[in-house]
C-alpha cells in the first residue's frame, strides 16, 4: 500500500483540467495508492478531495484523509466553500487535526505532515513562491517519490 497527497493553489487558472486531475489520481491508484492526504484548503485542495470521493465509487478501497491545519479552518472560507468543506469532512475516511489553534506555522506543519506520510505527490503549481511551492520543494528534498504536476 502506498499513499499520495495534494498541494495546489487556492485559485485555479483557465489551464486547470479536472480530467488531468482524475487521470493523475487514477494513475497513482493503479500504482497501489490507497490513502490520499488532503489539506482541505479552498481551491485545488477541496476540488481534489471531491474528486477522490468520486473515485471511491469505482475504487471503494481508497481512503481520503482530511488534514486540517487548525480547528475552525473553514471560518475563513466563502459560504459556498464552507458547505463543500463540511460535506467533504463528513465523507472523509479520517480527519487529522494538526493544531487546535491557528499558529504562524500550522499550514507549513500540515504540509510537512502530508509529505512525510506520502509516497506520491499531485501538485497544481503555477508560482515559484508561497505554500504550494515550499511544499513541492520539501517533497523533492525529503522524498524520492513520483510526482505529477498539473
Amino acid at each position: 500500500m502506498s499513499s499520495c497527497f495534494f498541494t495546489g493553489h487556492r485559485t485555479l487558472k483557465n489551464d486547470f483540467s479536472i480530467e488531468e486531475l482524475d487521470g493523475a489520481i487514477e494513475q497513482f491508484i493503479q500504482k497501489g495508492a490507497t490513502c490520499f492526504y488532503n489539506g482541505m484548503a479552498q481551491g485545488f485542495d477541496l476540488l481534489a478531495a471531491e474528486r477522490v470521493l468520486k473515485m471511491k465509487e469505482k475504487y471503494p478501497e481508497i481512503k481520503l484523509i482530511a488534514c486540517i491545519p487548525f480547528y475552525g479552518q473553514e471560518r475563513f472560507m466563502s459560504e459556498v466553500d464552507k458547505q463543500r468543506y463540511v460535506q467533504v469532512l463528513k465523507k472523509a475516511d479520517e480527519q487529522r487535526l494538526i493544531s487546535y489553534q491557528y499558529t504562524k506555522y500550522c499550514y507549513m506543519k500540515r504540509n510537512q505532515y502530508m509529505v512525510d506520510e506520502s509516497d506520491y505527490m499531485i501538485a497544481y503549481l503555477r508560482e515559484k513562491k508561497g505554500g504550494t511551492y515550499n511544499t513541492v520543494l520539501y517533497y523533492k528534498k525529503k522524498k524520492n517519490g513520483e510526482k505529477i504536476f498539473l
